[in-house]
């Protein structure tokens, strides 16, 4: 599954695809290959010791079984023609034949306190345990025990001779042959040791197995991921290759159609989008020639409205200021199609913020209703006209909405990303409730419901696009602003402007 790129989708230019390290731990391959090797160890250790436990348990009892068969035949004939009850020199020569005849065992012979041993040299007591003497004794045929002494292991079979005149009578004589499995153990040991060897090269074989079998899948799933990510990142002609018809050709093809609808309804939306904005420059544009005429209309007969009678007064009056209201109205729609068009450019200067702010509300005629706190001497490279705009918004937004006294205060800030320009707006109005202040810079968003005043304190309502405008001229500098609630009621917003200097590069 390799990826292609389809036609209409070019990443953005300028925009340098994300690197992203792939993950050693924890990532998907590596688990693939632990479980891989972690399952083949398993197995190889479970078949190991299920087949020691086998080959131990198949050569333990093929001994002990002809032990018992050797004992039990050489007790039997030599018994044949041994005379009871015996003295000590008779038993010893008994335990001497029937070990002779036993391939060199050792044999304990026992009659009652009489203990004869085929090698006087070897110690028995602690091969022969006292559980297997009762056994013995117990008169029911011939007993075995594996047994440990000094760390080596021992085969201990024990029988009683009985006469042999059909009634199975205990003649008191006991019959003991030791016999040793350190061949037999070391036998097993020697197969679980080369058992034990192949492991290493089973987990080898398996770890490879793993990577080749990760390498399969994991590598249409990179491919998947990447056209994923370059698809999250704008290239909407991403796609990927299908092969097979397994599970990830399945997914390979959902993802393609799914890029293909997404990149159709892309294409629409961005085709009514531009239509959309359009359409709102155009009609803006032609609203301006028919606005400027009733400009001008209005104008003449605000300035007769003394001399007109009461009610038309009124009218005349109320005509101007909403003519005023529809001709701003119209200018906020086309500079919000200017922003959405990308057709702002900057037209920045070092300026002395303070004078900016002072001439912003000169100009309005607040210079009496606001008080301000200007920081003297705080220059920036900033667009003077557009700074006057967000001003203007800012502190027309608290006249209009908030309660005197509104404030403006200047200042500079250091952070850890630099130095910035702040200019605070504050009101002691009822401020904004929390799900306002979300939503304050959305375009014709308008939170009258807790601030409004009337028309006639106010001078008119604004067309809800004053601080989503001010607010692109901020981002337009690489500034932004806040909005919160004033430590004394009301609401403050703050804008932020990076504070540089003439000869300095703007981000």
């Amino acid at each position: 599954m390799s990826r292609t790129r389809g036609a209409g989708g070019a990443a953005p230019a300028g925009k340098p695809p994300k690197r992203r390290s792939r993950r050693l731990v924890g990532g998907l391959r590596t688990r693939l290959v632990v479980t891989f090797v972690v399952v083949a160890l398993i197995s190889a250790v479970t078949a190991t010791a299920l087949a020691y436990r086998d080959a131990r348990t198949a050569v333990l009892r093929r001994t002990q079984d002809a032990a018992v068969n050797d004992v039990r035949t050489r007790v039997t004939a030599v018994a044949a023609d041994f005379d009871l009850p015996p003295d000590q020199r008779s038993l010893s020569r008994f335990a001497a034949k029937v070990s002779d005849g036993l391939g060199a065992r050792i044999v304990v012979a026992r009659y009652h306190d009489l203990v004869a041993v085929s090698d006087p040299l070897a110690a028995t007591e602690g091969r022969i345990t006292a559980e297997l003497r009762t056994a013995v004794r117990a008169g029911d045929g011939t007993r075995f025990q594996r047994v440990t002494w000094r760390d080596e292991p021992y085969l201990v079979v024990g029988m009683p001779v009985t006469y042999a005149d059909g009634d199975r009578r205990f003649s008191g004589l006991e019959v003991f042959a030791i016999t040793d499995l350190r061949a037999e153990r070391d036998d097993t040991a020697a197969l679980l040791d080369s058992v034990r060897a192949g492991i290493l090269p089973v987990v080898v074989l398996a770890a490879v197995l793993a990577l080749l079998a990760a390498g399969t899948v994991l590598r249409p799933v990179r491919k998947l991921g990447r056209a994923t990510r370059e698809l999250a990142e704008g290239d909407l002609g991403s796609r990927v290759s299908v092969k097979g018809h397994d599970e990830l050709a399945d997914l390979a093809r959902t993802f393609n159609e799914t890029a293909d609808a997404l990149q159709t309804s892309d294409a629409r939306l961005r085709e009514q989008e531009a239509k959309a904005r359009r359409f709102v420059a155009d009609v803006s544009h032609e609203l301006r020639t028919p606005l400027a005429a009733m400009t001008m209309v209005a104008t003449v007969l605000e300035e007769d409205a003394d001399q007109l009678p009461p009610d038309a007064a009124r009218a005349a009056r109320t005509v101007g200021a909403e003519t005023a209201r529809l001709s701003r109205l119209v200018e906020d729609l086309m500079e919000i199609s200017r922003f959405d068009a990308n057709a702002i450019r900057l037209n920045a200067a070092e300026t002395d913020l303070a004078d900016t702010v002072r001439a912003s509300l000169a100009v309005r005629g607040w210079t009496e209703r606001v008080e301000v706190h200007l920081d003297e001497g705080v220059r920036a490279v900033v667009d003077r006209r557009r700074v006057d705009v967000i001003v203007a918004n800012l502190v027309g937004n608290a006249l209009r909405h908030g309660a005197p006294p509104v404030t403006v205060t200047l200042g500079t800030s250091s952070a850890t990303d630099g130095e910035w320009v702040t200019v605070e707006v504050a009101d002691h109005g009822p401020g904004l409730p929390p799900e306002a202040r979300e939503r304050v810079f959305d375009r014709f968003y308008k939170a009258d419901a807790a601030r409004t005043r009337s028309a006639a304190d106010t001078g008119g309502q604004g067309s809800g696009l004053g601080t989503a405008i001010a607010l692109e001229n901020a981002r337009l500098h690489g500034g932004t602003i806040d909005v919160a609630e004033g430590a004394e009621g009301g609401a403050v917003f703050t804008l932020r402007l990076p504070l540089r200097r003439t000869g300095e590069d703007a981000e």
